[in-house]
């Protein structure tokens, strides 16, 4: 039997992944405050391949189906995401970007860039790409 004494912690995986993206959250919150991470990812995953019913959007972001409908909904507030009801089949929603959603992807894939590098800063590029290899492959 395992002694709770022999549990830390600090070496637990999903307290450190925690962590992590803790701080990648709030580098990524100072460099584009106008947009969350999920927010921005369905913005980005949307300029990568188009339009994409809400269904499929999620799934494409790792999404659930109540969590990208928040999401979509803030971002239709902001003027960021339309959505409109598929001509084949009239249930499903499709979404796409406006042009002021295009325009943001844009003016801040660059700044999201660096946020990426200031979040792997402690690490040399081999490193970085081997932790890259090695989260996908949890995945």
């Amino acid at each position: 039997m395992t002694d709770a004494k022999d549990y830390r912690l600090d070496d637990q995986i999903g307290y450190v992944l925690r962590r992590v993206t803790q701080r990648h959250l709030a580098i990524f919150a100072a460099a584009i405050p106008e947009v969350t991470t999920t927010q921005f990812a369905v913005m980005a995953r949307l300029a990568e391949v188009g339009p994409l019913s809400q269904n499929h959007l999620g799934r494409a972001t790792a999404m659930d189906a109540a969590t990208i409908k928040g999401v979509v909904d803030r971002l239709a507030k902001l003027d960021f995401v339309e959505t409109a009801a598929d001509p084949e089949d009239r249930r499903r929603l499709t979404v796409s970007l406006t042009k002021a959603g295009s325009a943001i992807v844009a003016a801040k894939v660059a700044t999201a860039l660096q946020v990426s590098g200031k979040t792997l800063a402690p690490l040399t590029a081999d490193e970085s790409r081997t932790l890259m290899a090695l989260l996908l492959r949890l995945t």
